[in-house]
């Protein structure tokens, strides 16, 4: 019995290695390891308030690795993700639903994760809506679905701003976004804090780091805004690099961050990490098991997707919800490992 369950383990951990949910997905592999490695970052907010955080550790890793670093910004998450599916990036900043796909899609491999400088590990989904909104103060008053309010949702390769409010908002609630509001659009989580303040929107989507970066740097913007909702802990976000760099590259990127803040000039590159979204912490060991609650998330929202629809017929609903019960049983072995 033990060992057969080791075998299913494996099995399963060989299947989500190579993406089982996009297996048909093909990347560009390199050709050799990158003179210049390209640091994608996605896109929580502008790339002017994205490079003035992280600018300076780029510098710190170019002196650290003896190659040029670049910065790569991009409008939404889906191009960080091809630039590394297409050998444009070689690491990148991701949250748990974009490394995910990178993973699966992009060569990518976690190898370290953030933290905050509290320590702490995780951060939480919320619903805002205006502070001084009376009418709008839980999640029924949100789910009331008569077509008057305007929801802002984030992009959908966001783990808070779209993944877990979409399973835990919508999809738990048998509720259908596009015809519950009167519009619903995607932005990211800066642009969804402000259109709420500014009542461009009457309730967003959005996440804690965000609403405590924006605390620091402008209390007026998050005095006009209340959460209604707040998400269980999601996992601190993953850094993601090519997996088919070179052991030793690989290897040089991966001390790099693990020694930030702990070895060399400690102060200077905790002042660093302090600047960085809502102040980060070091950083932690990793792997794409990190993303294993991730696929369980993704799994239960087409599990109840698929559950409550009405253009499939019993059959094929059995059919869709036994391979997905498949796939979450060979997850529930492999996060039992953990």
């Amino acid at each position: 019995m033990i060992r057969k369950t080791i075998a299913s383990a494996a099995l399963a951990a060989s299947m989500l290695a190579s993406g089982f949910a996009h297996a048909d997905v093909e990347f560009k592999p390199l050709e050799k390891d990158p003179e210049t490695i390209v640091f994608g970052f996605i896109s929580t907010e502008s790339s002017s308030n994205l490079k003035a955080q992280w600018q300076p550790l780029i510098e710190d890793m170019e002196e650290a690795l003896g190659k040029d670093v670049e910065a790569f910004f991009a409008p939404d998450y889906a191009g960080i993700i091809e630039g590394m599916r297409f050998g444009k990036v070689h690491v990148g900043w991701f949250g748990n639903k974009s490394a995910m796909e990178a993973v699966d899609r992009a060569g990518g491999e976690v190898f370290v994760q953030t933290s905050k400088s509290d320590g702490t590990n995780g951060y939480y989904s919320h619903i805002i809506t205006q502070a001084d909104n009376d009418k709008l103060n839980t999640l029924a008053d949100m789910l009331k679905c008569d077509g008057s309010l305007n929801f802002g949702i984030g992009d959908p390769n966001s783990t808070s701003g779209f993944l877990v409010p979409t399973y835990y908002v919508f999809a738990q609630n048998g509720v259908d976004p596009k015809n519950c509001f009167k519009t619903v659009r995607n932005a990211n989580h800066e642009t969804n804090l402000m259109a709420t303040a500014n009542h461009q929107v009457d309730v967003a989507a959005n996440n804690s780091e965000q609403l405590a970066r924006t605390q620091m740097v402008k209390p007026e913007i998050t005095d006009k805004v209340k959460v209604i909702w707040t998400s269980p802990l999601i996992p601190s976000d993953p850094m993601v690099y090519r997996k088919d760099m070179s052991r030793e590259l690989k290897s040089e990127i991966k001390a790099f961050f693990l020694g930030y803040g702990r070895l060399g000039d400690v102060e200077e590159a905790n002042k660093v990490l302090g600047g960085i979204q809502d102040g980060m912490g070091k950083f932690m060991e990793s792997s794409n098991a990190q993303l294993y609650p991730i696929r369980q998330l993704e799994l239960y929202k087409d599990k109840l997707k698929i559950e409550n629809t009405a253009e499939l017929s019993a059959d094929e609903k059995a059919k869709r919800v036994s391979e997905i019960d498949k796939q979450l049983a060979e997850l529930d072995i492999l996060v039992s490992y953990e």
